[in-house]
């Protein structure tokens, strides 16, 4: 099942989210087989001032656990998130069934 998150950055996020990107991007990397695919949210200047990732579990508490221990949630990056049960209609210009 597919679950999105999005998360808000807490208004003076961007530089620790600079910080712990690395980490963060070494997690996306171990756990890359339960994400469909995600990336940062931009702001009007296009810097990151968020994130949306569509995880793919066998259920929302998998996905909870994946977030919870993404570096981002553990350095307190996010002042709001967002978790929803998610279902793909279009993909790469194509309905899915």
């Amino acid at each position: 099942m597919q679950f999105i998150l999005i998360a808000h950055d807490n208004d003076d996020g961007l530089a620790l989210r600079k910080r712990v990107r690395p980490d963060h991007i070494a997690y996306l990397t171990e756990i890359a087989g339960s994400i469909s695919f995600g990336g940062p949210l931009l702001d009007d200047d296009g810097n990151p001032c968020g994130s949306m990732i569509v995880y793919d579990t066998p259920d929302r508490e998998t996905a909870v656990e994946l977030i919870a221990n993404d570096p981002y949630s553990r350095a307190g990056l996010f002042a709001r998130t967002e978790l929803m049960a998610f279902r793909t209609v279009v993909r790469d210009g194509a309905i899915t069934p």
